[in-house]
């Protein structure tokens, strides 16, 4: 029996076999997933702060995130944003990172954010002239706000497709620019052998990444990533798309920068 023999159970809704057969294997991600099954609960993987902030500290997300962080200072330095937004600005990190490293200083400033843990981070390190705890999809029904530029780093990927498109839609009215960061993945069927194999594989060299702070990480963030997109009935929180669905669905939408990562 293989990790992708695990995924594949979950995908088929056979949660306890799935734990069977995790807990029969060797490897990081058969280890994580038998402990995250075991004491799986509803809560959404953001609930945990700590979690999701040991993750973007380690591994591979250092040097992303500092790549990130300075196309961004180079989008503001270009554009010189009066009035800026941040889709999904999480603890605020990326956005504080990339202004200090910019020297820029928008005249208006508004963090848009689901989690409000996360929120009550970022509001703490920066000075925002609004602070929204919610959706991006219930912002654009409440507050009729403009802007020079517009940003989402690693937030788009958290909604639906669909509902995606209609809020890419309706910020082309809202912005001048729109910057998105984002998952570039294979091109292959969801739920499909191919699409079971990149998980099995991605997770495991993520988790491989970790050491001391590895559980945390697996069992309050990645762990609720993967069962969440695979088993029935789960709380989903990731629907990426490869860059050329990006392309294909979203041509329309200019001015669009997509940076694919």
């Amino acid at each position: 029996m293989t990790d992708v023999d695990v995924l594949t159970a979950l995908a088929e809704g056979d949660r306890r076999r799935a734990r069977d057969v995790a807990a029969a294997g060797t490897s990081l991600l058969a280890r994580a997933l038998t402990t995250y099954l075991d004491h799986e609960d509803a809560g959404s993987v953001y609930d945990q702060p700590a979690a999701f902030a040991a993750f973007i500290s380690g591994g591979g997300n250092v040097g992303l995130y500092a790549a990130v962080e300075r196309a961004l200072a180079d989008q503001y330095r270009s554009l010189n944003p009066l009035r800026l937004a941040d889709i999904g600005c999480g603890d605020g990190r990326v956005i504080r990172n990339a202004l200090a490293a910019s020297g820029h200083l928008p005249d208006s400033l508004t963090l848009i954010e689901p989690s409000a843990a996360l929120l009550a981070q970022a509001v703490r390190d920066l000075t925002p002239t609004r602070a929204y705890a919610g959706t991006v999809q219930s912002f654009l029904s409440e507050v009729d706000s403009g802007f020079d530029l517009v940003e989402s780093t690693f937030a788009m990927h958290t909604i639906p497709h669909d509902e995606r498109t209609e809020v890419l839609t309706r910020l082309r009215d809202r912005t001048d620019r729109l910057v998105i960061v984002d998952f570039d993945v294979p091109d292959v069927e969801h739920g499909s052998p191919a699409h079971l194999r990149f998980l099995a594989e991605t997770y495991e060299r993520g988790l491989s990444e970790y050491t001391e702070d590895r559980d945390l990480v697996a069992g309050g963030f990645l762990m609720p990533v993967l069962v969440g997109q695979l088993a029935p009935g789960a709380s989903r929180v990731t629907w990426e798309q490869p860059a050329a669905a990006w392309r294909a669905r979203h041509k329309k939408l200019v001015p669009v920068a997509i940076h694919y990562v």
